[in-house]
């Protein structure tokens, strides 16, 4: 028996594991002096010129960044990247950054001092909002005919600079890079209309099959959210990849595409890991906040974990969602809980939170999935799910589904790992 310590929320979850089990983790790499490493990528930027050589003194710079949910180390390379700017003489009165909500709600105070760090109070912060029709311009059509409207901000700056997080993405491939722009800051149908994009044409019917997790090629998702990104005309991309700790791995600057597709690579390398066969168990942490602010964050996390599991097979998922399931219309959509009926309806009425509904309740028809959180029990099982109160009493609960000599596997960072199975049994 095997003491094995997660992280959840703020804190940490403990639990005895009573057989043998293999730990899941990315490879290890030192973490570099972040001020140094955002220097260097700002200095030698890949696919297009450094700031100094796109941006004249005193234009007007909008600098767009994630929310809370998603950390980046805004906190680090905000000030790093404003100094620059200063340097080549743009003041901070001409600077001002947009939180790239999406959908998402609004920031508080206390988040916008996070996200800023040094940079609160002295350089101008707004929150985009996808349905104010005041704050967005339509900029046209991507081939699909996706209908494109982003933040005025953005528009209306002499300069666009996006800033993010590379990691895994669960349709969209990989975030970050053109994801800062739409959805990040796009208006509501188009967050809508571009995630849609998922499914296969009626009269084929499910999901897309390269609409998936770590696949950039052929992605219909990706395809159509990078179309919609250029519209925007960003003149700089500066992305990090984070180690499960937020240190920085590395930060990617440059053109909007080519920096984002050097920052996949090394999420690829990094974080994709090898898995001799499907397990009979997997026990999954998110990886503490924010990954597990919201179950919409979480599910990352559930749907990245799964692929470990062998089909019918049990899942542990520590996921506090201390901030509820993110959005006020996810939960109404577990009304459907026919799969074929769910589908027909998301078809109708397309939701991006319906979506990860969906994608929630197929994987939990999949497996057994045991679910740790701050939801009742009843919110528990209409999302297909069976409650337990900690960790412990998890583990007790799944062993009336597993073989005497389970095989195991713990995934500590499950919102950053992606387990990769060489042989299914």
């Amino acid at each position: 028996m095997a003491a094995i310590e997660l992280k959840y929320a703020a804190g940490k979850q403990r639990g005895q594991v009573p057989w043998p089990a293999a730990w899941l983790s990315p490879k290890l790499l030192s973490a570099a002096e972040p001020t140094a490493l955002i220097a260097a990528a700002l200095r030698q930027p890949i696919g297009c010129p450094p700031l100094e050589q796109i941006i004249k003194p005193q234009e007007s710079v909008l600098i767009v960044t994630s929310d809370i949910t998603r950390y980046t180390g805004s906190e680090i390379y905000l000030p790093i990247l404003v100094a620059e700017l200063n340097r080549i003489g743009v003041v901070d009165e001409q600077i001002s950054i947009l939180i790239a909500l999406g959908i998402h709600r609004s920031q508080t105070v206390e988040e916008h001092r996070k996200i800023l760090g040094p940079l609160y109070g002295r350089i101008a912060v707004f929150d985009h909002d996808c349905d104010n029709p005041g704050q967005l311009v339509e900029l046209g059509r991507t081939d699909n005919g996706l209908p494109v409207s982003i933040n005025r901000r953005a528009v209306e700056a002499d300069r666009l600079i996006v800033t993010g997080t590379v990691g895994f993405h669960y349709f969209a491939g990989f975030g970050g890079g053109r994801k800062g722009l739409v959805p990040g800051i796009a208006g509501r149908e188009t967050c809508m209309q571009s995630h849609f994009t998922v499914f296969n044409p009626p009269a084929i019917g499910g999901k897309h099959p390269r609409a998936t997790t770590g696949l950039l090629e052929g992605n219909p998702v990706h395809q159509t959210l990078l179309q919609a990104a250029r519209l925007a005309k960003p003149d700089f991309l500066l992305n990090t990849v984070l180690s499960p700790q937020k240190e920085l791995l590395g930060v990617f600057c440059g053109d909007l595409e080519q920096a984002h597709l050097a920052g996949c690579e090394l999420v690829r390398d990094l974080f994709q890991v090898p898995l001799a066969q499907a397990a009979d168990l997997a026990i999954i942490s998110c990886g503490g906040e924010p990954k597990d602010i919201n179950f919409i964050q979480s599910q990352k996390a559930l749907d990245y974990g799964c692929r470990a599991v062998r089909e019918g097979g049990t899942i542990i998922l520590l996921a506090a969602c201390r901030d509820g399931f993110g959005n006020a219309t996810f939960y109404d959509w577990f009304k459907y809980q026919d799969l074929d009926e769910f589908e027909r309806a998301l078809r109708a009425d397309y939701q991006i939170n319906g979506q990860t509904a969906l994608t929630t309740l197929s994987k939990a028809r999949r497996f057994r999935v045991i679910l740790v959180s701050e939801f009742s029990a009843g919110q528990t099982a209409r999302m297909g799910m069976e409650k337990a109160a900690e960790l412990s009493s998890a583990i007790e609960l799944a062993r009336a589904d597993l073989p005497a000599e389970p095989t195991v596997v713990v995934i500590p960072d499950g919102g950053t790992v992606l387990p990769i199975v060489e042989k299914t049994v």
